[in-house]
């Protein structure tokens, strides 16, 4: 049981060096050298963990998109209705960027850059499900344009982290009044309007 909890410690240690490196200077920086002096192993063990630096990018993209996708879901109950439950998938969302900061530059670098693979990219989207199922439900109730997932996701979700980056950087910091307003913005901008 020790030599498993070493191995899972190990294994994760590489994963948080790597996030740490693509996070501050790129996956240029994340060197399999660099990545194994941070972890404190040797160059050798990453390759008992991933078969390459490409797999170890895409196993730390899987681990952090479900990380996201749990935080997103956490409170999510279908039954409270689309809006309600929209909003508390939507500040779930926020909260996590702003208390992972790491994490969600991370996953925003990947979203803008070729460094995930197009499978990983499809399997770290199905953390998303229920998002689009809640989001087909809108539809069907006549609540939700009836766009793609994809442009729904690029209207609502996709500019937080336009938000993030500025909060991150002091030129805009976040409080609730302008999460709720950004919030509102988001749903806005999916939301079928009643004349």
């Amino acid at each position: 049981m020790a030599l498993l909890q070493k191995s899972i410690e190990k294994r994760d240690a590489l994963l948080k060096a790597t996030l740490s490196l693509v996070t501050n200077g790129g996956i240029q920086s994340a060197s399999m050298a660099k990545v194994a002096k941070i972890a404190s192993v040797s160059p050798a063990t990453i390759y008992l963990y991933f078969d390459s630096k490409q797999d170890l990018v895409n196993q730390l993209y899987l681990n952090v998109k479900t990380a996201f996708a749990d935080a997103a879901f956490e409170n999510y109950i279908l039954e409270e209705g689309v809006y309600i439950s929209f909003k508390k998938i939507w500040l779930a969302m926020a909260n996590y960027k702003l208390e992972y900061k790491e994490e969600a530059s991370f996953l925003s670098q990947c979203d803008n850059s070729p460094m995930i693979d197009e499978n990983t990219r499809q399997e770290g989207l199905k953390a998303l499900d229920p998002l689009f199922v809640l989001w087909e439900m809108g539809q069907n109730q006549g609540l939700i344009k009836g766009m793609s997932p994809y442009l729904l996701y690029a209207y609502a979700i996709y500019p937080m982290a336009f938000l993030m980056n500025m909060e991150s950087r002091g030129i805009n910091p976040l409080n609730e009044a302008i999460l709720e307003e950004a919030f509102v913005a988001a749903w806005d901008s999916i939301s079928e309007k009643k004349s």
